[in-house]
């Protein structure tokens, strides 16, 4: 049975590199043949018109500002949610609100892509003008959909720091909302911060629904209204037709998204790590 369990540990390591070995190997032949520079930081995409051109930095100054974007919609509302859930809520109560944050979890992105395309959109459409597919509509869908994440992570570390942290601030005179705003959530502070790039991690990788109701716009956005397009869906909006320079190009901007889910990961490590340490 041990070389049973060791087998499956290999197994998804054995992924992992496989995965990363078919990114790299034809993502980075493609970057030092184009370019790290016009790769990265080019403003024009252009992979049809001659010449072709594949600059991703609109689609990664898109990705940065949802993900930015739906950390200040999700955080704020996870947490307080969080508190809601380890101190408020009893009972029934408590269960129906931790029955659906779980439902949350489990909603395909499409359905919340259709969510929001039927009602968010007419929404910003009557609020902003334009199309209603920008910034702020995918933002605040994106909030939404990391909400599961921050919520239950959030809960469960509040519910780990030993109650009587709470019993002293309340003996020394704090009432109950200070005592955990001031005592509980600081000493939570590690795991909701991990709950919080954990959602991030959710954002920058999330595709459907962002396809639905960001507007797809492979250019700089100039303001909260305009569409944008992010590196997720610019690979599925194009990965069907694309030629073999054209596929190596999406390849290559699958790797520096992925780059970007290893640093996200990283510093969940170095505060899990810091926390084990405190």
């Amino acid at each position: 049975m041990k070389v049973v369990f060791l087998l499956a540990a290999l197994s998804s390591i054995l992924a992992l590199f496989l995965i990363m070995y078919f990114i790299f190997s034809a993502g980075i032949p493609f970057i030092k043949e184009y370019g790290l520079k016009e790769f990265l930081f080019g403003q024009v995409w252009s992979p049809i018109n001659s010449p072709q051109k594949y600059g991703i930095w609109p689609m990664i100054v898109g990705s940065v500002i949802l993900t930015v974007g739906a950390a200040l919609v999700g955080t704020p509302i996870g947490i307080l949610s969080a508190v809601y859930l380890s101190y408020y809520a009893k009972g029934k109560l408590k269960y129906f609100f931790q029955s659906a944050v779980s439902l949350m979890a489990s909603v395909p992105s499409i359905i919340y892509g259709f969510f929001a395309l039927q009602l968010m959109v007419p929404i910003s459409r009557a609020l902003f003008g334009g199309t209603g597919m920008n910034i702020i509509t995918a933002s605040v869908l994106l909030g939404i959909m990391i909400l599961p994440t921050i919520i239950s992570i959030s809960e469960s570390s509040l519910n780990a720091v030993p109650n009587r942290y709470y019993q002293g601030s309340v003996a020394l005179g704090a009432t109950k909302e200070i005592s955990i705003f001031k005592t509980m959530i600081p000493a939570a502070k590690s795991g909701i911060l991990s709950s919080v790039i954990l959602g991030i991690g959710r954002a920058i990788g999330e595709t459907m629904a962002v396809y639905m109701v960001a507007g797809n716009q492979p250019r700089l956005p100039k303001s909260l209204t305009s569409g944008v397009r992010t590196l997720t869906t610019n690979i599925v909006l194009e990965m069907a037709y694309a030629g073999v320079e054209h596929r190596q190009a999406l390849i290559a901007t699958a790797m520096v998204l992925f780059i970007f889910i290893l640093v996200i990961n990283f510093l969940f490590f170095l505060v899990k790590r810091r926390d084990r340490h405190e």
